[in-house]
Protein backbone atom coordinates (compact mmCIF):
# COMPACT_ATOMS: atom_id res chain seq x y z
CA UNK A 1 0.00 0.00 0.00
CA UNK A 2 1.31 3.40 -0.77
CA UNK A 3 0.68 6.62 0.75
CA UNK A 4 1.68 9.82 -0.93
CA UNK A 5 2.43 13.00 0.77
CA UNK A 6 2.53 15.88 -0.54
CA UNK A 7 5.22 18.85 0.16
CA UNK A 8 6.98 21.67 -1.13
CA UNK A 9 10.47 21.29 -2.54
CA UNK A 10 12.45 23.83 0.10
CA UNK A 11 15.09 21.89 2.00
CA UNK A 12 13.38 22.39 5.16
CA UNK A 13 9.83 21.32 3.63
CA UNK A 14 11.92 18.20 2.17
CA UNK A 15 13.10 17.17 5.84
CA UNK A 16 9.83 18.03 7.63
CA UNK A 17 8.15 15.58 5.29
CA UNK A 18 10.96 12.78 5.99
CA UNK A 19 10.25 13.55 9.28
CA UNK A 20 6.20 12.76 8.53
CA UNK A 21 7.05 9.65 6.46
CA UNK A 22 9.60 8.12 8.92
CA UNK A 23 6.88 8.68 12.04
CA UNK A 24 4.21 7.24 9.29
CA UNK A 25 6.74 4.37 8.34
CA UNK A 26 7.29 3.09 12.01
CA UNK A 27 3.61 3.60 13.00
CA UNK A 28 2.17 0.72 10.35
CA UNK A 29 5.28 -0.59 8.59
CA UNK A 30 3.31 -1.67 5.88
CA UNK A 31 2.95 0.93 4.04
CA UNK A 32 5.33 2.77 1.62
CA UNK A 33 5.48 6.23 2.25
CA UNK A 34 6.23 8.32 -1.04
CA UNK A 35 6.58 12.16 -0.76
CA UNK A 36 5.25 14.29 -3.76
CA UNK A 37 6.75 17.38 -4.60
CA UNK A 38 4.96 20.34 -5.46
CA UNK A 39 5.98 23.43 -6.08
CA UNK A 40 4.11 27.00 -4.78
CA UNK A 41 3.92 30.45 -5.45
CA UNK A 42 5.38 31.01 -2.28
CA UNK A 43 8.63 29.26 -3.61
CA UNK A 44 8.67 31.15 -6.85
CA UNK A 45 7.93 34.88 -5.75
CA UNK A 46 11.21 35.55 -3.63
CA UNK A 47 11.49 39.43 -4.10
CA UNK A 48 8.61 40.80 -2.37
CA UNK A 49 6.77 40.23 1.32
CA UNK A 50 4.03 37.49 1.11
CA UNK A 51 1.61 40.10 2.14
CA UNK A 52 2.39 41.87 -0.74
CA UNK A 53 1.39 38.61 -3.16
CA UNK A 54 -1.17 36.74 -1.63
CA UNK A 55 -0.20 35.83 1.74
CA UNK A 56 -0.03 32.64 3.27
CA UNK A 57 -1.96 30.91 0.73
CA UNK A 58 0.81 31.57 -1.65
CA UNK A 59 2.38 28.08 0.05
CA UNK A 60 -0.81 26.00 0.62
CA UNK A 61 -3.21 26.82 -2.95
CA UNK A 62 -1.05 24.35 -4.84
CA UNK A 63 -0.79 22.04 -2.20
CA UNK A 64 -4.67 22.25 -1.28
CA UNK A 65 -5.50 21.84 -4.78
CA UNK A 66 -3.11 18.43 -5.41
CA UNK A 67 -4.74 16.88 -1.66
CA UNK A 68 -8.72 17.87 -2.92
CA UNK A 69 -7.76 16.45 -6.49
CA UNK A 70 -6.77 13.02 -5.29
CA UNK A 71 -2.65 13.04 -6.63
CA UNK A 72 -1.86 12.94 -2.58
CA UNK A 73 -2.93 11.82 0.71
CA UNK A 74 -1.63 13.90 2.82
CA UNK A 75 0.17 17.41 2.77
CA UNK A 76 2.88 18.47 5.02
CA UNK A 77 3.23 22.57 6.78
CA UNK A 78 4.92 24.37 9.04
CA UNK A 79 2.05 25.06 10.57
CA UNK A 80 2.87 28.71 11.21
CA UNK A 81 2.86 28.83 7.56
CA UNK A 82 -0.67 28.19 6.82
CA UNK A 83 -3.42 30.69 6.75
CA UNK A 84 -5.87 30.55 9.59
CA UNK A 85 -9.48 30.11 7.62
CA UNK A 86 -9.20 26.34 5.81
CA UNK A 87 -11.32 25.04 3.45
CA UNK A 88 -13.98 22.72 4.93
CA UNK A 89 -12.97 19.62 2.85
CA UNK A 90 -9.47 20.36 4.41
CA UNK A 91 -8.58 18.58 8.65
CA UNK A 92 -5.82 18.95 10.39
CA UNK A 93 -5.09 15.25 11.32
CA UNK A 94 -1.97 15.49 13.20
CA UNK A 95 1.17 17.40 14.47
CA UNK A 96 4.03 16.00 15.39
CA UNK A 97 6.27 17.27 18.80
CA UNK A 98 6.68 20.67 19.01
CA UNK A 99 10.29 22.06 18.75
CA UNK A 100 12.10 24.92 19.65
CA UNK A 101 9.63 26.92 19.44
CA UNK A 102 12.22 30.17 19.61
CA UNK A 103 13.56 32.87 16.99
CA UNK A 104 17.50 32.99 16.73
CA UNK A 105 18.91 36.28 15.84
CA UNK A 106 21.95 35.94 13.46
CA UNK A 107 24.71 38.48 13.00
CA UNK A 108 24.88 39.74 16.64
CA UNK A 109 24.28 38.14 20.32
CA UNK A 110 21.74 40.15 21.23
CA UNK A 111 19.17 42.63 19.64
CA UNK A 112 20.45 45.25 22.92
CA UNK A 113 24.63 44.52 20.69
CA UNK A 114 23.15 45.64 17.14
CA UNK A 115 24.67 48.27 16.52
CA UNK A 116 23.00 51.81 16.31
CA UNK A 117 20.73 52.04 12.91
CA UNK A 118 21.67 48.31 12.08
CA UNK A 119 20.07 46.98 9.34
CA UNK A 120 18.10 44.04 9.83
CA UNK A 121 16.46 41.66 7.34
CA UNK A 122 12.98 39.94 7.87
CA UNK A 123 10.14 39.70 5.92
CA UNK A 124 7.49 38.58 8.95
CA UNK A 125 5.67 41.93 10.03
CA UNK A 126 5.49 40.45 13.79
CA UNK A 127 9.70 40.43 14.15
CA UNK A 128 9.69 43.83 12.54
CA UNK A 129 7.06 45.25 15.01
CA UNK A 130 9.04 43.65 17.73
CA UNK A 131 12.37 44.75 16.84
CA UNK A 132 11.48 47.93 16.41
CA UNK A 133 9.65 47.92 19.86
CA UNK A 134 12.68 46.97 21.73
CA UNK A 135 15.02 49.12 18.66
CA UNK A 136 13.73 52.13 17.36
CA UNK A 137 16.90 52.76 15.34
CA UNK A 138 17.05 49.86 13.85
CA UNK A 139 16.80 49.72 9.65
CA UNK A 140 14.22 46.84 8.90
CA UNK A 141 14.06 45.69 5.27
CA UNK A 142 12.43 42.90 3.70
CA UNK A 143 14.39 39.50 3.27
CA UNK A 144 12.90 36.76 1.70
CA UNK A 145 14.31 33.31 0.70
CA UNK A 146 14.80 30.34 1.80
CA UNK A 147 17.07 29.41 5.01
CA UNK A 148 20.50 29.21 2.49
CA UNK A 149 19.28 31.94 0.61
CA UNK A 150 18.72 33.80 3.61
CA UNK A 151 21.66 32.97 5.48
CA UNK A 152 24.20 33.89 2.25
CA UNK A 153 22.52 36.90 1.83
CA UNK A 154 23.76 37.85 5.37
CA UNK A 155 27.19 36.69 4.89
CA UNK A 156 26.93 38.66 1.86
CA UNK A 157 26.62 42.11 4.04
CA UNK A 158 23.03 42.59 2.50
CA UNK A 159 21.75 43.11 6.02
CA UNK A 160 23.70 43.15 9.56
CA UNK A 161 21.52 40.73 11.21
CA UNK A 162 18.68 38.72 10.90
CA UNK A 163 15.75 36.65 12.56
CA UNK A 164 14.83 32.50 11.90
CA UNK A 165 13.09 30.28 13.83
CA UNK A 166 15.32 27.43 15.78
CA UNK A 167 12.97 25.10 15.05
CA UNK A 168 13.79 25.47 11.07
CA UNK A 169 17.41 25.96 11.99
CA UNK A 170 17.49 22.95 13.95
CA UNK A 171 15.67 20.46 11.35
CA UNK A 172 18.41 21.62 8.77
CA UNK A 173 21.53 20.98 10.88
CA UNK A 174 22.42 24.32 11.50
CA UNK A 175 21.41 24.25 14.92
CA UNK A 176 24.27 26.00 16.34
CA UNK A 177 23.72 29.26 14.20
CA UNK A 178 22.79 32.30 16.15
CA UNK A 179 21.84 32.85 19.46
CA UNK A 180 18.54 32.05 20.55
CA UNK A 181 15.86 35.19 21.74
CA UNK A 182 14.21 34.62 25.40
CA UNK A 183 10.42 34.30 24.85
CA UNK A 184 9.97 36.95 27.30
CA UNK A 185 11.83 39.35 24.37
CA UNK A 186 9.80 37.88 21.58
CA UNK A 187 7.13 35.97 21.59
CA UNK A 188 7.33 33.55 18.73
CA UNK A 189 4.66 33.53 15.60
CA UNK A 190 1.80 31.17 16.28
CA UNK A 191 1.87 28.08 15.48
CA UNK A 192 6.34 28.48 15.38
CA UNK A 193 7.82 25.04 15.56
CA UNK A 194 4.69 23.03 14.91
CA UNK A 195 4.70 20.38 11.88
CA UNK A 196 1.05 19.63 10.59
CA UNK A 197 -0.34 17.22 8.57
CA UNK A 198 -3.74 18.03 6.15
CA UNK A 199 -5.74 15.06 4.82
CA UNK A 200 -9.29 15.09 3.29
CA UNK A 201 -12.18 15.50 5.89
CA UNK A 202 -13.60 12.82 4.46
CA UNK A 203 -10.78 10.06 3.61
CA UNK A 204 -10.99 8.00 6.46
CA UNK A 205 -8.25 5.56 5.58
CA UNK A 206 -6.10 8.94 5.83
CA UNK A 207 -7.69 10.58 8.79
CA UNK A 208 -6.71 7.12 10.72
CA UNK A 209 -2.87 6.56 9.02
CA UNK A 210 -2.31 9.88 10.26
CA UNK A 211 -3.75 9.88 13.92
CA UNK A 212 -1.46 7.32 14.83
CA UNK A 213 1.29 9.77 14.90
CA UNK A 214 -0.70 12.55 16.17
CA UNK A 215 1.00 14.45 19.59
CA UNK A 216 -1.73 15.32 21.57
CA UNK A 217 -0.11 18.00 23.27
CA UNK A 218 1.22 19.85 20.34
CA UNK A 219 -2.22 19.85 18.33
CA UNK A 220 -4.02 21.48 21.06
CA UNK A 221 -2.10 23.87 21.41
CA UNK A 222 -1.62 24.53 17.78
CA UNK A 223 -5.61 24.91 17.84
CA UNK A 224 -5.57 27.07 20.77
CA UNK A 225 -3.00 29.78 18.63
CA UNK A 226 -4.62 29.32 15.54
CA UNK A 227 -8.21 30.14 17.28
CA UNK A 228 -6.24 33.10 18.45
CA UNK A 229 -5.74 34.56 15.03
CA UNK A 230 -9.45 33.42 14.07
CA UNK A 231 -10.94 35.96 16.93
CA UNK A 232 -8.52 38.59 15.63
CA UNK A 233 -9.25 38.63 12.42
CA UNK A 234 -5.34 38.18 12.09
CA UNK A 235 -3.72 37.93 8.31
CA UNK A 236 -0.34 38.54 7.06
CA UNK A 237 0.06 42.20 7.56
CA UNK A 238 -1.16 41.99 11.28
CA UNK A 239 1.51 41.65 13.76
CA UNK A 240 1.00 38.74 16.44
CA UNK A 241 2.39 36.80 18.77
CA UNK A 242 1.19 34.15 21.11
CA UNK A 243 2.73 30.57 22.60
CA UNK A 244 0.23 28.23 24.40
CA UNK A 245 1.28 25.57 26.70
CA UNK A 246 0.06 22.41 28.48
CA UNK A 247 -0.39 23.27 32.49
CA UNK A 248 -1.85 20.17 34.15
CA UNK A 249 -5.14 19.81 32.09
CA UNK A 250 -5.57 22.86 31.08
CA UNK A 251 -3.88 24.81 28.40
CA UNK A 252 -2.51 28.58 29.33
CA UNK A 253 -1.83 31.04 26.02
CA UNK A 254 -0.14 34.47 26.13
CA UNK A 255 -0.35 37.03 22.95
CA UNK A 256 0.39 40.25 22.20
CA UNK A 257 -0.57 42.42 19.44
CA UNK A 258 1.64 45.26 18.19
CA UNK A 259 1.57 48.17 15.87
CA UNK A 260 3.53 48.10 12.43
CA UNK A 261 6.12 49.88 14.13
CA UNK A 262 5.80 48.41 17.53
CA UNK A 263 4.75 51.80 18.33
CA UNK A 264 1.95 49.99 20.74
CA UNK A 265 1.32 46.73 22.06
CA UNK A 266 -1.51 44.77 24.02
CA UNK A 267 -0.56 41.83 25.76
CA UNK A 268 -2.61 38.91 27.66
CA UNK A 269 -2.60 35.77 29.09
CA UNK A 270 -5.74 33.40 29.78
CA UNK A 271 -5.84 29.48 31.17
CA UNK A 272 -8.34 27.24 29.80
CA UNK A 273 -9.50 23.13 29.26
CA UNK A 274 -11.05 23.64 25.85
CA UNK A 275 -7.93 25.15 23.40
CA UNK A 276 -10.87 26.42 21.12
CA UNK A 277 -12.60 28.43 23.81
CA UNK A 278 -8.96 30.02 24.83
CA UNK A 279 -8.11 30.98 22.14
CA UNK A 280 -11.53 32.71 20.75
CA UNK A 281 -11.74 34.34 24.48
CA UNK A 282 -8.50 35.99 24.45
CA UNK A 283 -8.58 37.45 21.60
CA UNK A 284 -11.83 39.03 22.95
CA UNK A 285 -10.04 40.10 25.35
CA UNK A 286 -7.21 41.78 23.55
CA UNK A 287 -8.83 43.75 21.32
CA UNK A 288 -11.06 45.39 23.68
CA UNK A 289 -8.15 46.21 25.31
CA UNK A 290 -5.91 47.51 22.17
CA UNK A 291 -4.99 50.77 21.14
CA UNK A 292 -6.25 52.24 17.72
CA UNK A 293 -2.91 51.74 16.34
CA UNK A 294 -3.15 47.71 17.32
CA UNK A 295 -6.85 47.29 16.58
CA UNK A 296 -7.01 49.09 12.98
CA UNK A 297 -4.53 45.63 11.93
CA UNK A 298 -7.05 43.53 13.02
CA UNK A 299 -10.72 42.42 11.73
CA UNK A 300 -11.83 40.91 14.60
CA UNK A 301 -14.31 37.46 14.30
Amino acid sequence: MVFRLGTRGSPLALAQARMVADALAAADGGTRIERVVIRTTGDRVQDRALAEIGGKALWTKELDRALLAGEVDACVHSMKDVETIRPAAIALAATLPRADVRDRLIGAETIAALPHGATVGTSSPRRRAQLLRHRPDLRVVIFRGNVDTRLAKLAAGEVDATLLAAAGLDRLGKGPVGSAVDPAAMLPAPAQGAVGIEVRADDARALAAVAAIDHDDTHRCVLAERALLAGLGADCHSPVAALAVRVGERFRLRAELLGIDGEAIVTGEAVAADPAMLGAELAADLLARAPEPVRRLFAGP
